[in-house]
């Protein structure tokens, strides 16, 4: 891949721009040409399709093309925008792209590299298929390179984030003193924000947009076009501009900053966003500048107006995982997607797309998600990822669905946050251990097993909570690969000291929960 540069000012360029790129600092836009090139945007049914995506989802990005597109045009450039219910949309990029070739006669197409890897693949055969060059030049929306991680990541045995974060801290000087040190004297604060909830608690709640015009016209095809796709339309107060998305993390900053550190692992029956920042799909969408909200943060820090811990939780997420999450998808793949490291089988229940079961932890995180296209990152990883995880799942399934049913789902962030971290289907090149737990851990950091049919401290028979057979069930059943992680040694000498009727009993009732999910 290479920079953009210009060679000769009459060259015209047909410029695509994908659904998750609204960024006016791409590097085609920055180099490009008002005068000559054309700036290509699609709605088209293969990527709203290629998953059920959620109906939000689509309606969030479509309408948010269709702002920025006009944005686009009040700032000079010709855009040739292709609408989903077009006459004659081809329903996919390759047929749109060779459309527009035929109606506007580039000298070359560009594109900035596309997220996906199945993107990346069908546009490298363009430039063969259609007899012009195509170039795909670096995103510089991310802070590490793809060559940085690799070099980062060569000659590791593990690739744990936690060391990668540190040169991306170094490499920013987010939170770093003259001296080259972490403020504070510590690089991750992370051990001071997994406070439980408490009594009186409020939260704010995250900045909502009435639809305007353009959005309604985009709602009313979703309802048309997609009705049979997973989750609630409306209400929908998602923002679909760059004002919008940096509006809506002023009021976070303002509202929620301060606390967010300390309770970012809570979960709260009815209570959806508590002190998150709900930025996540506008940042993946391109309306946020990762890099500038970060700086934000730390200088909110620098103010004394947040402490370090919210300060630095907050960065480390998206220069540290976030950033991290996606070079290893780019290392990784396309092999990655089949990682099956428990060689876990089992489909996805009914009840994560139904959200009819009794777990009320459960219940309430799909419900949630159905409804808000949106949940935060422990109901991801320790209410559906978790119970996937030790009912043996298949990883796979997994990823489809969170690929599918959240706002900021996309396969480079989503697929090794689900595939590894949560599902462990990598066999620990993301993490240290998996994230089993039994319901001990929900009743811990949540308030969902006071309103629950199962009992959270009964922890066998019918009555018990799910999350106690089945987490014991998952270390027995894989045994064998998970013997010596050095994690897991006390867990282990913890069951090899029960007595064989107790150990009888949690796997019978394993197995009576796993008849359940058939």
């Amino acid at each position: 891949m290479r920079l953009l540069r210009r060679t000769n000012a009459m060259t015209k360029s047909l410029i695509l721009i994908l659904g998750d790129q609204l960024s006016r600092t791409l590097s085609p836009l920055m180099t490009g040409t008002k005068s000559t090139d054309v700036v290509l945007m699609v709605e088209v049914s293969e990527e709203a399709t290629y998953v059920p995506h959620h109906k939000k989802k689509i309606a969030f990005l479509f309408s948010a093309m269709r702002h920025f597109a006009g944005a686009l045009k009040d700032d000079g450039w010709t855009v040739d925008y292709v609408k989903l219910d077009d006459d004659d949309n081809a329903g996919n990029f390759s047929g749109e792209v060779e459309r527009a070739i035929k109606r506007h006669d580039p000298d070359r197409v560009i594109v900035t590299e596309p997220g996906e890897w199945r993107v990346r693949q069908m546009i490298d055969g363009w430039s063969d298929t259609f007899g012009l060059p195509v170039d795909v030049v670096d995103d510089h929306r991310f802070i590490a390179t793809h060559d940085e991680f690799q070099k980062w990541a060569d000659g590791r045995k593990q690739l744990r984030m936690e060391y990668f974060y540190r040169d991306m801290r170094r490499k920013t000087d987010l939170l770093m003193t003259a001296d080259d040190e972490p403020e504070g004297g510590k690089w991750n604060y992370d051990s001071e924000n997994r406070k439980p909830p408490k009594g009186g608690m409020s939260f704010p709640e995250p900045l909502r947009v009435e639809p305007d015009d353009i959005t309604q016209d985009v709602l009313a095809l979703v309802g048309e076009k997609f009705s049979n796709h997973f989750g609630d339309l409306e209400p929908f107060w998602f923002g679909v501009t760059s004002d919008h998305a940096e509006a809506a993390f002023d009021a976070f900053v303002e509202n929620s900053l301060a606390t967010f550190g300390d309770f970012q692992d809570a979960m709260v029956t009815d209570e959806r966003f508590l002190y998150h920042a709900v930025i996540s799909h506008y940042m993946n969408a391109g309306l946020l500048d990762p890099l500038k909200i970060c700086q934000r943060v730390a200088d909110e820090y620098a103010a004394g107006r947040v402490p370090l811990n919210a300060a630095e939780g907050f960065i480390r997420q998206i220069i540290g995982w976030r950033e991290y999450v996606r070079g290893i998808y780019w290392l990784k793949m396309p092999d990655y997607v089949d990682q099956n490291f428990f060689e876990a089988d089992r489909p996805l229940p009914a009840f994560y797309w139904s959200a009819d079961t009794d777990m009320a932890c459960i219940r309430a995180a799909v419900t949630q998600t159905k409804e808000e296209a949106y949940a935060h990152h422990i109901q991801r990883l320790m209410i559906t990822g978790n119970f996937a995880l030790i009912a043996g799942i298949d990883p796979k399934h997994v990823h489809e669905w969170y690929l599918a049913v959240y706002a900021d789902a996309y396969e480079w962030v989503e697929l090794p946050n689900t595939l590894g971290m949560s599902q462990f289907a990598d066999g620990g090149l993301l993490g240290s251990k998996p994230y089993a737990s039994s319901g001990n851990y929900i009743n811990k950091m949540s308030d969902y097993c006071k309103g629950c049919r199962y009992d959270v401290k009964q922890k066998t028979g019918d009555d018990a909570c799910p999350f106690n057979p089945l987490y014991w069930d998952f270390l027995i059943r894989n045994r064998d690969k998970l013997k010596d992680n050095a994690r897991l040694g006390q867990i282990y000498r913890n069951w090899d000291r029960m007595d064989a009727d107790k150990q009888n009993a949690y796997l019978d009732s394993a197995k009576t929960c796993l008849k359940t999910l058939t």
